[in-house]
Formats: C-alpha cells, sequence, structure tokens
C-alpha cells in the first residue's frame, strides 16, 4: 500500500454538491469494483471519493467475451454494464462501504426514466452512501435505443426525476459522444444536477486483421485512458466554463501532472479510471503529488488551483 503524505500543511478539501471530499481524487465508476477489491493495494480511506461500480435494479450478466482490448495508450472495453444488482448490493456490498472514512458515491443505471428514479430512491434510504452519480449513457428501451446521453431533453428529464426522487446529492456522468457536450451540461444543470462528471468512453472498435474479425464479441466498445486525455481536458474546460455546478473530470489520468491538468482547467475534482488496472496505488500517488505540487508553489489550499488557466495572450 502506498504511503501518504502528510498534508498538514495543505488544504486539499473540495465540496460536490455541498459534501465535503478531504481530497479531489476519486476513483471512476466501473475501475474500482465496489471498492472492497482494491483495499489491499489502496488506503481507502485517503481517497476523496469513491464510485462503485454501476448498479441496475436487477443483476446483468454483462456481454460475452472478448471483453477487453488493449489499445494503443488505451483500453477498448465491452463490459456491458455487468454488475450484482441493487439488493446484493445493499446486502453484500455496503456494509463493507460503511466501514470506511472516503465519501462513497454510487453509480446507477437504467432503461427507462423510473429505472432511474426507483434506484435514487431506494439508495436515499440507506446510510454510507454520499450521493448517487447517474450514468445516462444507457440505451433508452422505450425510445428505439436512443441513449438519454445524447439528447439534451433526455438528459434534463431523467436528472429531474433522480433529483425528485432522492434525498442525496446527484451528479450526472456526460457522454462524449455528442456534437456539442455543453448543451447537455446546461441541460442536466438545468435539470438540477449537484454536479457533472465527464468524460465517460468514446466509442471504437478493433479488428483481428489475421482473422478478420472484430477483437471484441460485441463489436465495438469503450474507449479509454491515456489516449482519450486530451479530449476529456477540452470537454471538461469548456463544461466548467459554462456551468456554475461542480465539474469532476475524467480521462486518461494516470499521474500527478495528469490531475492538475484537469483541476487548471476548472474541475473541482477528478476520477481514476484505467490507470487503477495496471496501477492500483495511481489514487495514493496522485493525492500525494497535489499536494507536493502546491507546497512547492507556496499554494496553502487547493481551491487556489482550480480553474486559474490563463487564456489570455499566449504569445
Amino acid at each position: 500500500m502506498a504511503p501518504i503524505k502528510n498534508t498538514s500543511t495543505v488544504d486539499l478539501s473540495v465540496n460536490i454538491g455541498g459534501i465535503t471530499l478531504t481530497n479531489p481524487v476519486m476513483t471512476a465508476s466501473g475501475t474500482f469494483g465496489y471498492g472492497r477489491e482494491f483495499s489491499q493495494f489502496v488506503n481507502l480511506d485517503a481517497i476523496g471519493g469513491i464510485v462503485v461500480k454501476g448498479i441496475s435494479i436487477e443483476p446483468r450478466a454483462g456481454n460475452p467475451p472478448q471483453r477487453i482490448v488493449e489499445t494503443p495508450c488505451g483500453m477498448l472495453n465491452a463490459i456491458g454494464l455487468e454488475n450484482v444488482g441493487l439488493e446484493r448490493f445493499l446486502a453484500e456490498k455496503l456494509p463493507f462501504l460503511r466501514s470506511i472514512k472516503c465519501r462513497v458515491f454510487v453509480n446507477i443505471l437504467g432503461d427507462t426514466v423510473e429505472e432511474y428514479a426507483y434506484l435514487a430512491e431506494k439508495l436515499s434510504e440507506h446510510s454510507g452512501i454520499d450521493g448517487i452519480e447517474v450514468n445516462i449513457s444507457c440505451p433508452n428501451v422505450k425510445k428505439g435505443g436512443v441513449a438519454f446521453g445524447t439528447i439534451p431533453e433526455m438528459a434534463q428529464t431523467v436528472t429531474e426525476a433522480v433529483k425528485k426522487a432522492s434525498t442525496l446529492p446527484v451528479i450526472v456522468k456526460l457522454s462524449p459522444n455528442v456534437t456539442d457536450i455543453v448543451s447537455m451540461a446546461k441541460a442536466v444543470e438545468a435539470g438540477g444536477a449537484d454536479g457533472i462528471s465527464l468524460i465517460n468512453t468514446l466509442i471504437g472498435m478493433a479488428i483481428d486483421i489475421d482473422k478478420r474479425r472484430p477483437r471484441l464479441a460485441n463489436i465495438i466498445g469503450g474507449l479509454s485512458g491515456p489516449a482519450i486525455k486530451p479530449i476529456a481536458l477540452r470537454m471538461v474546460w469548456q463544461v466548467a466554463s459554462a456551468v456554475s455546478i461542480p465539474v469532476i473530470g475524467i480521462g486518461g489520468i494516470g499521474t500527478t501532472e495528469d490531475a492538475l491538468e484537469f483541476l487548471i482547467a476548472g474541475a473541482t475534482a477528478v476520477q481514476i479510471g484505467t490507470a487503477n488496472f495496471y496501477d492500483p496505488s495511481a489514487v495514493n500517488t496522485i493525492i500525494s503529488g497535489i499536494a507536493t505540487f502546491l507546497e512547492q508553489h507556496n499554494e496553502t489550499s487547493l481551491t487556489n488551483l482550480i480553474g486559474s488557466l490563463h487564456t489570455g495572450d499566449l504569445s
């Protein structure tokens, strides 16, 4: 387990929807299991927040293998939102999450507005959950397979439903597979979101040239890792400049420098995703690195860094 730097001289705390995180480093849904899986590698108490694997009402088996393919500077995944379902999550996973000190956010997914609202309502009834992250990149069966995350009006509708059903802070996770990310962000802000996290994975594919077949059984999958960082950073900057609620940056963050870029661009916090697979201690290393950077620059509070990007005369 990576040692944690003493950050007593630097205030790393941030506020997301009324919830105070001791530092801005979180784990991304789908890359950190339900927390226990990483407990022998990471000091969970030192993390700002854990976002657990996405939960649906009923358990999901996900897609058949091959479900993960390594790509240059990243990976493709087509897991298919495999999860234990709401009932097992509450009975088997939540007790452990209650035992750790960091903030816990539950990512939820559904096929209808009603499913999202039901999940939000039920999760709000249990202690040990600090907030909800809404994955709006799921197919909407009633609308012919259109994703909630690509049409602003639908994104606003599901956000409103979750906010109405829940007593917890609501963060909406945006898909990058749209033509105008700012309009999506403004729609969920209008729907009452307490925060926005972005980006989810980009859609990609890989081909086995010898077999002349897709490398993923699902044919296409979500691209993540360092390859998507410049796109994610651009979208985070655009959204943070356009909304008044906190933005959580996600996408290719694996080092302290990566995290600092997102914070300077306007993110209030960051989530570490694919890096957890090849460096389980990355979250702890990044927390220490941010504190060291602030000390070296004579900053006593992280808030002085957030959104400090200068875009004026660059000559």
